[in-house]
């Protein structure tokens, strides 16, 4: 893995990482907002310590274990990724409330436009302050965004040690089952 100075880090605040989306995913899955590593790379989730790609395999969405630079795979799965709020920092901290209310109404929209089954934002509490539902709990919501079913799921953070990967993963696969059920009832 190429290992990258604090400058370089550091040089990569607020910028932009495309999204990787199609329209009728299955599930597009919603980080907080991208980190240092993965404006750098341009590849969601990026850093070492982040658990999201190993628990999108563990929980069965994908076949195998996906690189962050393999990323562009996912439509092929039914699967996007996007953010909250689109802009680079070195820690969800740096955000503020009024970013995430826009990032809300932003998402919104792109649901809107781009039709997924369900939305899956990875963190309660940017959830939460995004869309202004200060009582959201980890699983299945009952907002909808047009046709759109949302699911919160824990943020797949290493600092996030409420979570272990295996618990995390059981909470993912919760999603994918409910997903594919309906896949299947509209067969």
């Amino acid at each position: 893995m190429t290992r990258f100075t604090r400058a370089e880090l550091e040089a990569a605040r607020d910028r932009l990482v495309p999204d990787v989306v199609a329209d009728g995913l299955r599930v597009l899955f919603c980080g907080i907002n991208p980190g240092l590593m993965t404006a750098v790379t341009g590849h969601h989730f990026a850093r070492p310590g982040n658990r999201f790609w190993p628990v999108l395999h563990l929980s069965g969405f994908t076949p195998r274990l996906l690189k962050p630079s393999e990323q562009g795979e996912l439509p092929s799965y039914g699967l996007g990724i996007t953010n909250v709020v689109a802009r680079a920092s070195a820690r969800a901290d740096e955000l503020t409330a009024e970013e995430y209310r826009e990032g809300g109404r932003l998402l919104a929209l792109k649901v809107a436009r781009l039709r997924p089954r369900w939305l899956a934002v990875v963190g309660v509490t940017a959830y939460r302050t995004a869309f202004d539902d200060r009582k959201a709990q980890v699983g299945p919501q009952e907002r909808t965004i047009g046709n759109t079913r949302v699911w919160v799921l824990p943020n797949p953070s290493g600092l996030n040690a409420h979570w272990t990967a295996q618990t995390m993963a059981e909470e993912f696969a919760r999603l994918r089952v409910a997903a594919e059920t309906e896949t299947e009832t509209e067969a």
